[in-house]
């Protein structure tokens, strides 16, 4: 199948719109919060939980997911499956959550948005990538951790079961995306202040 430019580009659009969409800052606001003012002022799910409630988290969580998902899916549908433009939706998608049009530019880390379009695309990174952030975050209790361990797995897991290289270059480009937006974690896990997320 040939290389359609129109589709690349509508791929990389919708992505990137679709990755903007601030379920967590509105979520929040629906609950009487500016996610930006509390916490870690970080629109992610995980902040989310912590300020406004666990059942807010998880919706935030779900709908990041689901942008991640929608935005890989639906080019990889259009054009018969192809990863290309599905790897272009998903690479816009969590650019596009990570530095939202519609928050001037600020937005979460990625993670959930990643997680959902490694599903559409690579189901077993997918699969692998969550047992490891399981294990790492019910051992540790940092979310954060979980996190970058979970990002960090993904093209690992691709060279392991042997998928296209195409995809072990995107997700380590993702993961490594992943990785710098949690730097300020890093530094406090490092100096061992970083937050643990409490047992309910």
């Amino acid at each position: 199948m040939s290389f359609d430019p129109i589709v690349a580009i509508a791929a990389a659009g919708a992505g990137y719109l679709i990755g903007s969409l601030p379920f967590g800052y509105l979520v929040a606001k629906a609950n009487g919060v500016d996610i930006f003012s509390v916490g870690s002022k970080n629109p992610g799910a995980t902040n989310v939980k912590r300020c406004v409630g666990k059942k807010a988290g998880n919706i935030v969580f779900l709908l990041d997911a689901v942008k991640g998902f929608i935005a890989t899916g639906w080019p990889m549908i259009l054009e018969g499956q192809s990863i290309y433009y599905g790897l272009i939706g998903l690479v816009f998608a969590v650019v596009g959550h990570s530095f939202s049009l519609f928050m001037k530019f600020r937005g979460g880390k990625g993670v959930a948005t990643m997680l959902g379009g490694v599903v559409a695309l690579m189901w077993p990174a997918a699969l692998v990538g969550v047992l490891v952030w399981l294990a790492v975050f019910y051992s540790s209790r940092y979310v954060s951790l979980a996190s970058i361990c979970l990002a960090i797995s993904l093209p690992i897991t691709n060279l392991i079961i042997g998928e296209p290289a195409i995809l072990t270059w995107v997700s380590l480009a993702l993961g490594l995306l992943v990785v710098v937006r949690h730097k300020d974690n890093i530094v406090r896990l490092m100096k061992g202040t970083e937050n643990k997320f409490a047992k309910k």
